[in-house]
């Protein structure tokens, strides 16, 4: 084969295998885009996004850019069922958008609000109704936000106690008294949500 057309061939192999590189990095980056949850009010309305992606030692990077909320704390929350249901109604037929995602995402079935697997830091909401948020855990995988009946991203309407209601004080003295339950420290309804309040928003957690 003369020189010039072994040189031509040569070439050829060497872009044809850079074209093949190229695309398997591709689909390499798409594959390890993570998950995301696309959160709405109960009004329908966009608020912003959460996102899901792997990190070092098998922790999870999850970051949030959130809007159109009240200024101060907001519970923040995985829920253990991948539907949001705005027209979802309690067991007594009352509104309460968003019950369709179910509680925390507690597989190991803790009884303490603040260890559920589902349980996230506070959202902090600005002046102008932002909150931005950023952290890893290793409270859960992505595998496990996608499994069979998947998982929701509710923010709430209130700030999150983490059920952290003393019984006493450090002298044995009693201190926090539930009148419902006719205990003292958290209630049943605090150690399972942290008095959050309604769910203001919810997005299914998909793939990104």
């Amino acid at each position: 084969m003369p020189r010039t057309c072994r040189v031509l061939a040569v070439g050829a192999l060497i872009a044809l295998t850079a074209g093949v590189l190229v695309t398997h990095s591709t689909v390499g980056v798409a594959k390890s885009k993570g998950l995301v949850a696309k959160v709405q009010n109960a009004a329908g309305h966009p608020t912003g996004n959460v996102r899901f992606s792997r990190s070092d030692g098998g922790k999870v990077l999850v970051s949030a850019r959130l809007r159109g909320l009240t200024p101060g704390f907001h519970g923040f929350h995985i829920h253990s069922v991948g539907v949001c249901n705005r027209e979802a109604t309690d067991p007594g037929g009352n509104p309460s958008p968003f019950l369709s995602a179910g509680s925390h995402y507690n597989p190991v079935a803790t009884n303490t609000h603040g260890a559920h697997s589902g349980d996230m830091p506070a959202l902090l909401v600005m002046q102008d109704g932002t909150g931005v948020l950023r952290f890893k855990t290793d409270r859960f995988t992505l595998r496990e936000l996608r499994d069979d009946d998947g998982s929701a991203v509710i923010i709430h309407a209130g700030p999150d106690n983490l059920a952290h209601i003393p019984a006493t004080t450090s002298t044995g003295a009693e201190r926090y008294h539930s009148h419902s339950e006719n205990v003292f420290g958290a209630d049943s309804a605090s150690k399972a949500t942290g008095d959050a309040g309604a769910r203001f928003g919810c997005g299914i957690v998909t793939q990104d």
